[in-house]
């Protein structure tokens, strides 16, 4: 994803915040030819993701680990089941520990939320979207704890879709002149969404001949009559509810007929899956 580090990177600077100048508990406390097995358990239920940052994190600090997930992302888990078997050097287990959970544990729980919200709108059509609501550097993980839980991705970033939001709207003096604006400079690669929140609105971006149209903060009823709009209009443009959306409502949301359903929450308030690392003598 453009503009954003890659995973070993990533890695690198997650474990100089951790380790610093050293594990100076394990190095005074473990002997350096002390060799482990060790498990890492789910302490509730859930969907694994981010197993790949965790192999790096321990793959940074020693290549020799051995490590086999037995959970892969995007598989169900249940409070006691065994995500991943580990055997090497103590000290480099020990180390790498809270900086791997950290990634497995957040990841899994953006993937758990999403695939509560998947299987709460299955079979209606609609799709789970997230958003550019991510945790500074993380983006691209955090994404592809949504794709792995059965969520889609909606824009990477600022660079590779055009959304038209209410302060562009009203910076630019409209939504016509918005999206008037965006066709004189752009080259035509960039897909167009623009945010409506009243059917005015909605019947605007029907006449300005753009690829999406968002639906912010509508209630269930104002959905169906944009939705119907949209589809009364024969005009063939994509549809998307968001704000406010809860795991409660989410499904007579998906039932109004909307193409995608887009959820900051998936990736800006997920409860991390609780997950243990737990050392057996080798």
């Amino acid at each position: 994803m453009s503009g954003l580090p890659d995973l070993p990177t990533l890695v690198q600077l997650a474990l100089q915040e951790d380790v610093g100048a050293g594990d100076w508990t394990t190095l005074w406390t473990v002997p350096e030819t002390a060799v482990v097995q060790a498990r890492i358990v789910a302490k509730g239920n859930g969907v694994i993701a981010g197993t790949e940052a965790a192999a790096e994190t321990f793959r940074a600090v020693d290549p020799s680990v051995q490590l086999e997930f037995s959970r892969p992302d995007g598989a169900t888990v249940c409070d006691g089941d065994i995500v991943a078997t580990l055997e090497g050097p103590a000290r480099s287990i020990l180390t790498s520990e809270r900086v791997a959970l950290n990634f497995l544990q957040r990841l899994s729980g953006v993937a758990t939320l999403t695939r509560k919200f998947v299987d709460a709108i299955a079979g209606t059509g609609a799709r789970i979207l997230d958003t550019r609501k991510t945790t500074p550097l993380m983006r691209a993980l955090e994404k592809q704890a949504v794709l792995a839980a059965g969520g889609s991705n909606h824009r990477v970033g600022l660079f590779d879709m055009v959304l038209v939001k209410e302060n562009h709207i009203r910076a630019a003096g409209g939504i016509s002149a918005a999206v008037e604006a965006v066709r004189r400079q752009s080259s035509g690669d960039l897909a167009i969404e623009v945010e409506t929140s009243t059917l005015e609105e909605v019947r605007e971006v029907l006449g300005a001949s753009v690829d999406r149209v968002l639906f912010d903060n509508m209630s269930i009823p104002m959905l169906r009559q944009a939705v119907s709009m949209v589809r009364d209009s024969g005009i063939q443009i994509e549809t998307e509810a968001s704000g406010g959306i809860a795991l409660s409502t989410i499904r007579r949301v998906a039932e109004t007929g909307v193409d995608f359903i887009s959820l900051g929450a998936l990736t800006h308030s997920p409860p991390a899956l609780d997950l243990s690392l737990l050392v057996s003598a080798g």
